[in-house]
């Protein structure tokens, strides 16, 4: 149980990264166009981070209360999660 809870924080710690740098740069973009898109892409993307730190914050704090059986579905809404912002950063690169 431990170990998938370890997994699910530390891809969680992924997003939030992630989620980060995608903040950073539709606020770049933001100052250089003043569009309403960036900010909107900011006010998303500042949502998921706080899913993601709800999350991690509700791992250590109330892991006694987690089912064993969920842990695995979890982690996959985070690996799912993470792979959707990474590839939505990547196209926000190009």
């Amino acid at each position: 149980m431990e170990a998938i809870m370890t997994a699910s924080t530390i891809v969680s710690g992924a997003n939030m990264i992630a989620l980060g740098v995608l903040m950073a740069v539709f606020a770049k973009m933001y100052s250089k166009t003043k569009a309403q898109l960036p900010l909107g892409m900011i006010f998303f993307a500042g949502l998921l981070f706080l899913h993601n730190v709800i999350g991690v914050y509700a791992y250590f704090t109330m892991m006694e209360l987690y089912a064993v059986a969920l842990l695995p579905y979890m982690l996959a809404v985070h690996v799912a999660e993470l792979a959707g912002i990474l590839i939505f950063l990547r196209i926000t690169l190009q």
